[in-house]
């Protein structure tokens, strides 16, 4: 897939993650312990064989750009292509500030222009998989069509007024496309990841922007599926796959990644995921931890109890703290004598001793980042 390059989109509407994306976009939200959303993304892609991935930005971008930094933890720091990093540039034709992935991709036609690759994969940055994209781009080539849209049938990812949906033929042409329903008449949910020829791109995002168009899948893909003159089909994803559009789908993904046949479909041997090195040393387990079905990233200290949950690089829990069903981010002290159930805590937090945090399992308690309770 070298001649595919990648484009990820990460200014999509994230208001509904309420706290935890008022400093930093989805793609940099901290997951399973030690990774990035971005981190999935950006890995498949170059499993894939894909050597110029750009990353276009829009807004809280600071700690995105500080995570992705050279490209080097994916080999994407060479001098042929690699990994650009696109933020927001005011122009005469640009405010820097984009209603749409259309408005986005206009902005950066220099870049795409520039690249010698011939396709462009692209997707957004709000679900969490682990995809072989040459299956996908085989498919592609296989079918002549001129865009193939990736979709999956896991009933979950079904949300009442949000999300897009596919209706397809027999032969997987795609007929209709329903956005925000009230009720989705289809059962095909669009991933936000497509494959297209560069060129037929650069039209599509010209034309979009003469009409005065901002969003890709609402001004261009709806109307295209009515357009005889234009092929698009769909491509089935069947292996396992997450939308973080709440926040409680956020702690519940991060919870079922303690499922071990569930780690093991999103981190498989054969499609490794990448992620910041950061030094540390191993996490310290002293007198009195007790730990069970959790994840410990490296450079945590535990000495209480910690049950069903994912902590972070850093986190120190004191003895006699107690820890269940929780999602620690970096770098946070859980002081003598705590008891959290049912909570998030954003990074550098510090529960002070003795205190007690419960929250219910289905609207989990959100503490912002550099909080002290």
């Amino acid at each position: 897939m070298k001649n595919v390059m990648g484009v990820i989109y990460t200014g999509e509407k994230d208001s509904f993650l309420r706290e935890l994306t008022l400093l930093r976009a989805i793609a940099a939200m901290p997951v399973a312990g030690r990774y990035r959303v971005i981190d999935f993304l950006v890995s498949g892609m170059v499993n894939s064989g894909v050597r110029n991935v750009g990353v276009i930005m829009q807004k809280n971008y600071h700690s995105l750009m500080d995570h992705l930094g050279s490209g080097k933890e994916w080999d994407l720091h060479g001098k042929n292509d690699g990994l650009y990093i696109l933020p927001p540039f005011l122009t005469r034709e640009n405010v820097g500030v984009y209603n749409g992935a259309l408005d986005a991709l206009h902005s950066n036609m220099g870049y795409l222009r520039r690249s010698r690759q011939e396709y462009v994969l692209l997707s957004n940055s709000l679900m969490i998989f682990n995809a072989n994209f040459k299956k996908m781009f085989v498919e592609y080539r296989k079918s002549g069509a001129d865009i193939m849209m990736m979709y999956t049938k896991n009933p979950d990812m079904l949300r009442p007024e949000y999300g897009t949906y596919l209706n397809l033929d027999d032969d997987q042409n795609v007929i209709d496309i329903e956005i925000d329903p009230t009720k989705p008449q289809y059962q095909n949910t669009f991933m936000e990841v497509f494959i297209m020829k560069k060129d037929l791109l650069l039209d599509l995002v010209d034309r979009g922007a003469a009409h005065g168009y901002h969003d890709l899948t609402r001004d261009i893909f709806q109307r295209t599926a009515h357009d005889s003159g234009m092929k698009m089909v769909g491509y089935e994803y069947t292996d396992i796959c997450f939308r973080l559009d709440s926040v409680q789908s956020y702690f519940e993904f991060n919870l079922d990644v303690l499922n071990p046949d569930i780690r093991h479909q999103l981190f498989p041997d054969d499609r490794p995921v990448y992620t910041k090195v950061r030094d540390e040393l191993p996490a310290r387990y002293l007198g009195d931890a007790h730990i069970m079905n959790s994840i410990v990233a490296d450079g945590c200290i535990v000495n209480g109890t910690v049950e069903h949950s994912v902590l972070s690089r850093g986190v120190k829990v004191d003895k006699g703290a107690t820890i269940k069903n929780c999602i620690i981010m970096q770098d946070c002290h859980i002081q003598e004598g705590v008891h959290l159930e049912n909570c998030i805590l954003d990074k550098q937090a510090v529960i002070k001793q003795g205190g007690r945090l419960i929250g219910p399992k289905a609207y989990p308690i959100v503490i912002s980042k550099n909080m002290v309770i």
